[in-house]
């Protein structure tokens, strides 16, 4: 059996390669849209992947599956449990080869044998597989491949539908359903091998491990959230709900596509590189929307393109994009270094931005400065500056951290706006009559924010520098554990 692990280290996703050497047939589990470069590694070994199975319906990027099935006609397993609002609907005409799975259901791929187990929690269609390779001549599995249901160190957050789905009155239920599928994991041997569909990074969970995989024994000795399971299912449910960051606003429409079709790629897009004139009349004209990923805030803040967001080409470029581009069908303009236009490409296509109509390398951008065209400064601020006109009439902190790193401590008075709810708070809660002095952590998400608030309409000043230098000038507030703070914008579906 071959066995390969394909990451994808921005939004911290892993999806398997499982190879029978005898027949040259591979099964591939929750692969991205950009599926070519899983047939690439296929082939490199020798193999073709004749089969997909997704854990379940994805909320953080868009699955290939269907892309695989409509391209070379692959075989798809997907879940069959979970109620109809779980059902993979895309899959269910008869168009492509698809497989719908009941707990306890098999199949295999060349000598490899695979059992999917019901475990609901994350989702209520969520399966795990259990892998046996029969032609090595072995009668257990190797490992489980456990999808968004145990991670290294922690457990699949059971608030996800909620809390980004908008599906009120379920995050209870669903952490008592995962509390219930734990016995379907305690019950593997030790020595199985857990493959989690993500690692250190991702908001599918709140303590993920940066260690690539674990094994059943491990786990049940120093995952915290199994842990808490011992301590009774109300102390599961408490601590499990606790302290999950809040996911992404794209995080809906995902799961939504998912479900019910996710557009065929074919082949990644290919955006122009504009020349100067053809940014001016771009910018002119109101063509597409500008993202700069300039990794240097400082610059962006000095001068950019009026009405341009922020989102710097680092390991957050798929959540800046996905949370604050609402409208993922306007055509999109990339500011970027030549080299890295197909990586922000692929980052943007695994998360459905698919009019990527161009590009400008930064050199050109600064040619289109010296020539004239339309620019735009944010006045930047230090903390000490913040402290200084914080109390004046018509000011206002914007404080746009994850809600635990608010409630441990914040400006008094501040408006908490977790950067990847935005748009949401911007429609309902920030007040547009205010002078917004917006901060985060480091820097790096106010710099995003600000921009996207400027580029709304509002008055908004970037607050620089890391929160610790406010600690040590200013009166921080705190709030209680588990309580929302005052000033706080409530989460999209929450109560």
């Amino acid at each position: 059996m071959l066995f390969r692990q394909l990451f994808d280290r921005k939004l911290a996703q892993f999806a398997y390669l499982v190879g029978c050497q005898q027949t040259g047939e591979a099964l591939l589990i929750d692969p991205q849209r950009d599926i070519d470069r899983y047939v690439e590694v296929a082939e490199a070994e020798g193999l073709q992947v004749t089969a997909v199975a997704e854990t379940h319906i994805h909320a953080d990027f868009l699955s290939g599956a269907r892309e695989f099935a409509h391209r070379f006609g692959t075989k798809v397993y997907l879940s069959d449990e979970g109620g109809e609002e779980w059902a993979s609907d895309w899959a269910r005409d008869g168009t492509y080869d698809a497989h719908f799975l009941k707990d306890g259901d098999t199949f295999q791929v060349g000598n490899i044998e695979i059992r999917a187990v019901h475990t609901p929690g994350h989702t209520p269609e969520h399966l795990s597989y259990l892998v046996v390779d029969r032609g090595g001549g072995a009668s257990t599995p190797i490992g489980v491949a456990t999808g968004d249901f145990v991670f290294v160190g922690d457990l699949g957050r059971p608030d996800l539908l909620e809390q980004a789905a908008g599906m009120h009155g379920v995050q209870e239920p669903s952490a008592r359903q995962l509390y219930s599928s734990l016995g379907r994991f305690e019950e593997l041997q030790d020595y199985v091998q857990v493959w989690p569909a993500h690692g250190a990074g991702s908001t599918c969970g709140k303590e993920l491990g940066a260690v690539p995989q674990t094994t059943v024994g491990y786990e049940k000795l120093y995952n915290a959230s199994l842990d808490a399971a011992r301590r009774g299912e109300d102390a599961f449910v408490e601590a499990i709900l606790e302290g999950q960051p809040e996911p992404q606003t794209y995080f809906a429409r995902m799961k939504r596509q998912n479900n019910q079709g996710v557009p065929v790629l074919g082949q990644l897009p290919r955006p122009q590189r504009l020349t100067r004139s053809e940014l001016v009349r771009t910018v002119e004209n109101r063509e597409a929307l500008i993202i700069d990923g300039r990794l240097d805030r400082t610059a962006f803040m000095h001068r950019h393109i009026p009405g341009s967001l922020f989102a710097p080409m680092d390991k957050n470029f798929n959540t800046v994009v996905g949370s604050l581009v609402e409208d993922e069908t306007q055509p999109i303009v990339l500011v970027v270094d030549e080299p890295r236009v197909e990586e922000a490409v692929r980052d943007l296509v695994r998360i459905g931005y698919d009019r990527i109509v161009g590009f400008v390398p930064p050199e050109t951008l600064v040619h289109y400065f010296e020539g004239g065209g339309e620019s735009a400064s944010i006045e930047t601020l230090t903390f000490p500056d913040l402290e200084q006109i914080r109390g004046q009439h018509h000011t206002t902190v914007v404080d746009v951290r994850f809600q635990a790193e608010f409630a441990a401590g914040h400006v008094p008075g501040a408006i908490h706006a977790s950067y990847t709810r935005l748009p949401s708070y911007a429609r309902e809660r920030i007040p547009r009559e205010q002078v917004l002095l917006v901060h985060c952590g480091s820097g790096v998400r106010a710099a995003v924010a600000t921009a996207f608030l400027a580029r709304e309409g509002f008055d908004a000043r970037f607050v620089d520098g890391p929160f610790s230098r406010y600690r040590e000038i200013g009166q921080v507030a705190r709030e209680e554990s588990g309580t929302q703070a005052a000033g706080t914008v409530p989460a999209e579906g929450s109560s």
